[in-house]
């Protein structure tokens, strides 16, 4: 008698504990995997219902003064910012955790992840820990992830489909006939310029990145050193990590008053804009590639602008400033 053939493997269960894994894992065709997710995951809508694995330490919903002193505080005390749940974990029984190691800031760091996973009963957990800081290392991230879950022909489809549009966007700037200095603020207090992947995302949108290099992380400035900016700025997109627009707009009073004594060329032009950047931009994903057509539309609006059409109204607005310019 034939002997039967094996039946397929079952997909690996799978604990993203940052919010851009939980994108790419349903990026790969593989939510089904998930069975819990940071308690920052939000996007696809719905993964929020699944098992939350983290939280933190820092008053979530604060104003972005405190936050940063409160983070400064928890480092400095060699505290973490966030903490595992392990006792949901373990319920949940994951095959692998997808993780990184690149900011204590932005997530669970990967030593407390691998101090959780020596708590699990089943100690054969396997971690992917993401490293990026350039856009080749997101992608790898994509590939890396896909290898832990068995979809790789499916990392290559999706990669192939995010290049597409990428070179969409490079032909459609290639006709611009400038090439404006464009900064990016990471963070409102203090200010933090974007740096890691955002200055190729500016070269790629068809402008020239202020400040910071592919890479690099992102630098906090005083108001003397903007001020000092050489060239000044010709376009400004205010994205702070993991504010909403309107979260942003909350806190933008002060915002106003320091780009208004700057007196950037962005301001007198009315070429300053305000960005969702909790979705876009400051997640190491597939919306990299949303984030960039963003950004061209607003460094080249004339010939972008299209673009954003498609996409919740609340990813990107102008942001209207009065200059303060001393007049001696």
């Amino acid at each position: 008698m034939p002997r039967a053939p094996d039946p397929p493997p079952a997909h690996p269960r799978v604990a993203s504990l940052l919010p851009s894994a939980t994108e790419i894992v349903c990026a790969l065709g593989m939510r089904s995997a998930l069975v819990g997710v940071s308690h920052e995951c939000d996007f696809p809508p719905g993964v929020d219902r699944l098992p939350i694995l983290t939280s933190t330490r820092v008053l979530a919903e604060g104003r972005s003064g405190p936050i940063d002193r409160d983070v400064r505080r928890l480092l400095a005390e060699a505290l973490a910012v966030y903490d595992i749940d392990t006792a949901t974990l373990a319920r949940v029984r994951p095959d692998v955790i997808v993780t990184q190691d690149l900011c204590d800031v932005c997530a669970v760091s990967l030593q407390d992840v691998e101090r959780a996973v020596r708590e699990l009963a089943g100690p054969a957990v396997r971690i992917v820990s993401l490293h990026p800081t350039k856009l080749a290392e997101v992608w790898d991230g994509v590939r890396e992830v896909a290898q832990a879950l068995g979809c790789e022909a499916e990392a290559e489809l999706v990669l192939a489909a995010l290049r597409e549009r990428i070179d969409a966007v490079v032909r459609r700037v290639a006709g611009a006939g400038e090439r404006p200095n464009v900064l990016t603020i990471e963070w409102l207090d203090p200010v933090m310029v974007g740096g890691t992947w955002m200055p190729e995302l500016i070269a790629l949108a068809g402008g020239r990145a202020l400040v910071t290099q592919p890479g690099q992380h992102a630098p906090t400035l005083s108001e003397e050193e903007l001020r000092d900016l050489d060239p000044a700025p010709d376009v400004v997109l205010v994205k702070p990590c993991g504010f909403t627009l309107e979260r942003t707009l909350a806190e933008s009073d002060a915002l106003r008053e320091l780009l208004g004594r700057l007196d950037w060329p962005a301001v007198r032009a009315g070429r300053v804009y305000l960005a969702d950047g909790n979705s876009y931009f400051n997640r190491p994903g597939p919306r990299l590639v949303e984030s960039l057509e963003i950004l061209a539309a607003c460094v080249h609006p004339g010939l972008c602008s299209g673009w954003v059409r498609g996409y919740t109204p609340d990813c990107v607005r102008p942001f209207g400033v009065e200059s303060h310019r001393d007049p001696r």
